[in-house]
Formats: structure tokens, sequence, C-alpha cells
């Protein structure tokens, strides 16, 4: 971190070069949801916790992992599987789609067959089915969005009180435009929406807000050093982003290491979990340096400190 003792990086100079690369994402991501909406029905590509589906039981006679029952269901292609009952038994729950027309006997008998084919030997028997309406999905849907949206309002009130408005106005600019960029890589690579993927997104949320309430103390702490009113608000943004630099770097560094141990080795399952928070680190960290500080900037040019455009001009005052 010594490299970054003596930081002065010129951040905010750089911000519409930012904007750019952000207008870019955001509209791919858009595009995919539209394209979606076109071929699949829905702007995201939604799993069997928020579409309804099957709920299949099954017990084996002698110990299996969840690891090869997945990979006797299709390996990275198969439904997701939990691991039911005490530590130790050979019991699942595999949860599967269920298609129009199609019974729910008639998946429980299709599983069946393709367990028994590609697990010759193992003995098992399938202890209970049970259907999940798609209602109870669209209800996950309201309750995963409710959940994010309170978060803003949350998030606008905390900062609004231990610093001002405007810098909870910047710190939700800045997370929404984190959120919208993940929904948007989801929509684009079609990865499946399932709760690990709401909790993903959830995780991503807390951490951008971290992020750039470190960089807004420290602007703070700098606001109230002495002329520190007088100077220029961008020279005063890039000073604290710069001295908090080594800890972002420190964070998300690590943060990052962790997570690429997990996509490496932790198999299928957690593929899409780990990949939306590796996405959400690296946006996170851009976005509290290049959206949330710049929006802090913008704001304070056109609505002033307490909110209210000024009537004449006055020292900048970040």
């Amino acid at each position: 971190m010594k490299f970054f003792s003596n930081a002065a990086y010129h951040f905010i100079e750089k911000r519409r070069t930012a904007y750019v690369f952000s207008v870019v994402f955001l509209a791919v991501g858009i595009a995919g949801m539209g394209f979606n909406i076109a071929t699949l029905g829905s702007w995201q590509n939604y799993g069997v916790d928020f579409l309804g589906g099957s709920l299949v039981q099954v017990r084996f006679a002698d110990p299996i992992t969840a690891g090869e029952l997945r990979e006797a269901l299709g390996g990275a292609d198969s439904p997701p599987i939990t691991q039911f009952g005490d530590e130790g038994e050979s019991e699942f729950v595999i949860r599967a789609p269920l298609e129009e027309d199609v019974s729910i006997t008639q998946v429980a008998d299709d599983l069946e067959a393709v367990i028994t084919s590609n697990l010759p030997g193992r003995g098992f028997e399938v202890r209970s089915t049970e259907l999940v309406g798609a209602k109870v999905g669209e209800e996950l849907q309201r309750n995963a969005f409710l959940a994010i949206l309170l978060s803003f309002v949350l998030t606008l009130s905390y900062l609004a009180m231990r610093f001002e408005f405007r810098f909870g106005l910047a710190a939700v600019i800045a997370t929404a435009h984190d959120i919208l960029i993940t929904l948007g890589f989801l929509a684009v690579f079609r990865i499946e929406i399932a709760l690990p993927t709401v909790a993903a997104i959830l995780t991503i949320l807390g951490y951008s807000l971290n992020d750039t309430i470190v960089v807004f103390d420290r602007v703070r702490e700098n606001l109230t050093a002495k002329g520190a009113r007088k100077r220029d608000p961008v020279e005063l943004v890039n000073q604290s982003i710069n001295e908090t630099l080594p800890r972002t770097v420190l964070t998300s560094g690590t943060t990052l290491v962790v997570l690429f141990a997990l996509l490496i080795l932790g198999g299928a399952v957690l593929r899409d979990f780990t990949m939306v928070l590796i996405l959400g680190v690296v946006v996170g960290t851009y976005s509290s340096i290049f959206v949330a500080s710049p929006a802090l900037i913008e704001i304070q040019k056109r609505f002033g400190v307490g909110g209210e455009k000024k009537a004449r001009p006055q020292p900048a005052t970040v």
C-alpha cells in the first residue's frame, strides 16, 4: 500500500470518460433485457424459485454426495439440488422446472429414470413430490424488489442524517447504477435468477454503499479543515479519493482473491452466485470513485448545500 501513500490521481477530471463507459454498459444491459422479453417472455432468466416448479425429494440407501447427484443429472445444467436432513444423510431435494402440459408425476418419473441410468446400482427412493405454484414465485419477485427499494430509502435517510442530503442522494445514484449494471449482466448472459442470486445482489448493494461512505466520510473530514470551503470542489474530492485509495484497493483486492478462489473451487453450484459478487465488487469500487463522487459535485453545483439553487455564484463547498 506504500505505492498509494502519495497518490495524487485526477479521478474527477476523467468522469466524462467514465460516464461513457457506464452508459454503454447500461445500454447493453437494457438491450439484453429487451431481447429476453422477446425470446423468453421475461426480462430475466428466472429459475424455479421465481417461476414455480416441482420439488422432488429422493433418498439413497448408500452414501452419495450432492456433487455426484448433480453430475448424474447433467452437471452444470442440472436442476438445483439441496441436501436434506441431518449431516451425512444421502437425502436431497431436487427443484425442477415444470413445463406446460407435463404433470408433476411425469417430472418425478423422468428424474428417477435419469438417476437410475446414470447411477446404476445405487438404490434410492422418491420420498415425496411437491408442486410450487407460480404465484409463490411472483411474491418472491415482489419481495426482492421491495427489499432493494427499502434499502435505497433507508440509505438516503441515514446519509441525510449522518452527513447531508446531497451525500445520500449521490450514494443512492451510485448504488442504483451498480444494481442496473448487475441486472444487465444477468440479462445479457442469461444467468438464472434464484434466491442466492438475489442474496448476491443485496450483498453488492451493501458493499457498494460501504465503499462510497468511506470516500464521503473523508470528504466530510476534509471539509472541516481550515480554508476548505474556499477550495475547488474537484480538487477536494480528488484528495479525498486518493487518501482512501489504499483502503479501497486493499479491501477490493482481498475480497476478489477470495471470490476467485471460490469461483474456481466452489463448483457449479456456486458459480453464478460468485460471478455476480465478483462483478459487484468491481462495479462497486468503480462507482464509488467515478459515479458517486462526481454525482456529489454535480448535485452541489446545481442545488447548493441545502438543496436549493444559489441565487448568485458562491464558493463551491462539496
